[in-house]
């Protein structure tokens, strides 16, 4: 691997290979079966060939190519099992690694931007890159007052070469789409292009990560690296050690697996409502899994990276999901639809039953209704076959909903974090973190009662809901 391919003719050539390549695979398949070999043996090395495939082309490409598959990634849960299986591997090495940029490359841009003495900046500089993303590569250093770091380096052309390939790639959202049933590829390509011009400016990330640093700084469960410099496509943050997600996925102990989806549900939630910004890339190559929590050594803490793509949430996450998520649990079918209706969920050209709404959603926020609720492949796939089924009527009242642009990235934050804790299979109390960070999710006569036993048991009112209001 050498440069990041930038040519337009280069580019389009491999994403063009792609679905040529699944119809040739097909042609090859049948062949097989012609000839008498086993159809299930032939459909498992069809679906290897594929993912491999996929990988490649997808990695060898980064920019938008790589992003859309780190995006699809997390949603392999939704996969039926049989097709699943030769998928994950290939996708879950997209969220921890791609070829690297060779190290003239890498010198040259430090050199552009840090001054042609940047190594005099550093006391180490590890050439090798640690960790490879969409539109950037990241190296492990030591700073020049002994910190260690990790040096966030955007790879030349990146812009280009991420608008060049989500373009290409919205071309075949159709031929995309059989990769995970009941999920409309398109929207998500739409997306990620929105977002192109936040995610290639550095000083944007900055500003979100020295935000998030600060505020979790304290914070037992939570470990944000601070920015210690930046500029233009160089950003230099301080280095965390820990365990991977995607290890914790494939490898973690049950108690790991629950921390770290306990610890991903608690930062999803209670980010917004502390920080005003919205971490929108949550795919398990941003997360690690550190010692030393709460419970000391052998409890864990989740460190949080790559504020790239935020969402600017002042208020936090909106009330009237808050509101919508209780009311729908306390089954009242028509407030519901009229709070649907207003957000424009629901046009006003569109008539819909409000019971059926009603059905259609309590499945959806199952995990919200009780206690704990352990999150399983199983039921993220339940969930795609139902709306994903054009014989369920819960496929065809999908059809006439509408998401409004102010929820979609939410939307695509809240459904890509469900997934991971579904490849997680970890036992999640969401429940905890929707009454203590979701505004409207407790109905106010709720919190004035909780105000009230807080007063009888010696505690200070005003504290107590000068903690309300900041959740």
């Amino acid at each position: 691997m050498s440069d990041l391919p930038r040519k337009a003719v280069t580019r389009t050539a491999k994403l063009a290979a792609l679905p040529l390549g699944f119809a040739g695979r097909a042609t090859w398949g049948l062949g097989k079966r012609i000839v008498g070999e086993s159809a299930e043996i032939v459909g498992q090395q069809l679906q290897q060939r594929t993912a491999d495939q996929l990988f490649k082309v997808l990695g060898e490409l980064k920019g938008g190519a790589m992003k859309f598959g780190q995006a699809l990634s997390v949603f392999e849960s939704a996969l039926p099992e049989e097709v699943a299986g030769p998928y994950r591997a290939a996708l879950t090495k997209l969220q921890e690694a791609a070829p690297p940029m060779p190290t003239r490359t890498v010198h040259a841009v430090l050199a552009e931007r840090l001054g042609e003495d940047w190594q005099d900046l550093f006391l180490e500089f590890e050439d090798k890159p640690a960790a490879a993303a969409s539109i950037g590569q990241v190296h492990r250093g030591v700073w020049h007052d002994g910190r260690e770091v990790a040096v966030k380096v955007q790879y030349p052309g990146a812009g280009e070469a991420l608008l060049s390939d989500l373009n290409q790639l919205s071309r075949f959202a159709r031929l995309l789409g059989p990769l995970v049933p009941g999920m409309d590829i398109k929207p998500l390509i739409t997306e990620l292009k929105d977002r192109v011009s936040e995610e290639l400016d550095y000083d944007l990330e900055a500003e979100a990560q020295r935000t998030h640093a600060e505020v979790f700084a304290e914070d037992p469960d939570i470990v944000v690296p601070d920015v210690v410099h930046q500029r233009e496509q160089v950003l230099i943050t301080e280095w965390i050690d820990g365990i991977p997600m995607s290890e914790i996925i494939s490898d973690g102990t049950p108690e790991q697996r629950d921390r770290a989806g306990q610890l991903l549900a608690h930062f999803l939630f209670s980010g917004p409502a502390r920080t005003g910004l919205l971490h929108a890339d949550p795919h398990p190559g941003n997360f690690r899994l550190l010692p030393g929590g709460p419970e000391g050594e052998e409890d864990w803490r989740l460190g949080v990276l790559d504020f790239g793509t935020v969402d600017r949430l002042p208020g936090g996450l909106p009330e009237p999901i808050g509101e919508a998520l209780r009311m729908t649990l306390d089954g009242e079918a028509e407030a519901v639809y009229d709070m649907l209706r207003a957000e424009g969920f629901v046009k006003e050209s569109i008539d819909l039953d409000p019971d059926a709404v009603l059905d259609y959603l309590l499945p959806i926020i199952e995990p919200a209704r009780v206690d704990a609720f352990t999150f399983t492949r199983g039921w993220m796939r339940s969930q795609a076959a139902r709306i994903g089924d054009p014989r369920s009527p819960a496929y065809q009242l999908a059809k006439q909903l509408n998401l409004p642009p102010a929820y979609l990235l939410i939307h695509r934050v809240t459904l890509s974090t469900i997934g991971v804790l579904c490849q997680l299979g970890a036992t999640v109390r969401l429940r905890d973190e929707l009454e203590e960070w979701l505004v409207g999710f407790v109905a106010e006569d709720e919190a004035e009662e909780a105000e009230e036993n807080a007063a009888e048991d010696g505690e200070d009112v005003d504290e107590v809901k000068e903690t309300a209001a900041e959740a």
